[in-house]
């Protein structure tokens, strides 16, 4: 992962609204869904960009707009600096090797008529790159790398557990052998102790063969231990973008703080010093999101103080600013210090050191470690 070079992804101004029509035979659309309003992100060669937030904030649809599986209403998205939208579906055909996707449920992603060996040879087929003994032997050695034993190639889906499944469809997504795989996520619905096995297995073949990743997640525990950066959503919105050692240890968000706040802290001298912040009110609708900041009708730094800060906040929405090297945000009354320490549960001490050593390492590129990672154990 180099941040200094040129962007595998680029996305600019993204947005995607879904009509909502009535009518049986005469539709007309009564208004629409604000799934996705003006995203913008970058994700560079070989880093993982954790994409993470509330259900229904728009992270699915952002991963599925940058592999065109949903049509964007409009903006920009870049790989490799070829614009694709706008292609067709032929141009777009010879691209579809280089991005690929995990999906969240494995089992619901895998069609039960198939074998696992047939699921796995199928991108073969479909881009031509093995066919007969070749792609048998190719789906094999794809069911080992991942874990799987190799003599289960004809059995079905169902005869596989969920950890089982959910390897399968990392051996798909590897089979063409992408640049991008897009993890929606892929973890969710499994076992803690499944998770820890899968996330393993990513990181491996990460390494192994130079991926990059946008992994969309809820649950920042697990975003933490596998991105290098991590992007905040919220109602359809990016809040914050920063370097996860800089957002965990000092986000400056109110809502990133109210999700870090939300993460159990297993250490008990930890806990004590831990703040919680509970959030009040549900989620606005995305058919008729707030005016100006989308967070402020639950922010608990607006409603500290009403009548100095939600008349701003109520009306203006804040623009992505430079708050350090690498790390942004869209919020007129960023986070203290202070209060980001006792919500990440460290001291400002640590904090702060902890900031002024990422900003020395920006000098030189982030190193990553080129030792042959240790082969993954097969989940029975």
């Amino acid at each position: 992962m180099t941040f200094g070079a040129t962007p595998l992804v680029e996305v600019r101004n993204l947005v995607k609204h879904f009509p909502i029509l009535q009518g049986i035979l005469f539709k007309k659309q009564i208004g629409q869904v604000h799934a996705v309003d003006d995203v913008s992100f970058d994700i560079y060669p070989g880093e993982t960009l954790g994409l993470v937030g509330e259900t229904g904030c728009g992270k699915t649809t952002t991963g599925r707009l940058v592999l065109r599986l949903v049509e964007p209403t409009s903006g920009s998205i870049k790989f490799e600096g070829r614009e694709l939208t706008g292609l067709s579906p032929k141009e777009l055909r010879p691209l579809r090797r280089e991005m690929q996707i995990i999906f969240q449920d494995p089992f619901a992603s895998l069609d039960p008529r198939m074998t696992v060996g047939s699921i796995i040879g199928e991108p073969l087929a479909i881009h031509r790159l093995a066919e007969g003994k070749a792609a048998l032997r190719r789906t094999q050695d794809l069911m080992e790398r991942v874990g799987l034993n190799p003599d289960r190639h004809n059995r079905y889906p169902h005869e596989f557990s969920g950890g089982q499944r959910q390897r399968v469809g990392v051996a798909r997504a590897l089979a063409v052998e992408p640049k991008l795989i897009i993890c929606d996520e892929p973890v969710s619905a499994l076992d803690v102790s499944i998770q820890a096995q899968i996330l393993n297995l990513l990181a491996d073949l990460q390494r192994e063969f130079k991926l990059t990743y946008l992994f969309i997640a809820h649950d920042l525990s697990v975003v933490r231990h596998v991105s290098d950066r991590v992007a905040v959503m919220y109602l359809g919105k990016i809040v914050e973008v920063a370097r996860s050692s800089d957002l965990y240890r000092g986000t400056r968000h109110p809502y990133s703080g109210a999700l870090l706040s939300a993460i159990p802290q297993p250490d008990p001298v930890i806990a004590r010093k831990h703040r919680r912040v509970i959030l009040g009110g549900d989620v606005p609708s995305p058919v008729d999101p707030p005016s100006g900041c989308r967070f402020h009708p639950r922010c608990p730094v607006a409603n500290e103080k009403p009548d100095e800060r939600m008349p701003l906040c109520s009306v203006t929405e804040p623009p992505l600013v430079a708050m350090g090297e690498a790390h942004i945000v869209a919020c007129h009354f960023p986070l203290e210090l202070k209060v980001a320490a006792e919500l990440s549960g460290a001291t400002v001490q640590e904090q702060a050191q902890t900031q002024a050593t990422a900003v020395a390492k920006r000098a030189a590129p982030p190193k990553r470690s080129t030792t042959n990672p240790k082969r993954t154990k097969r989940d029975a």
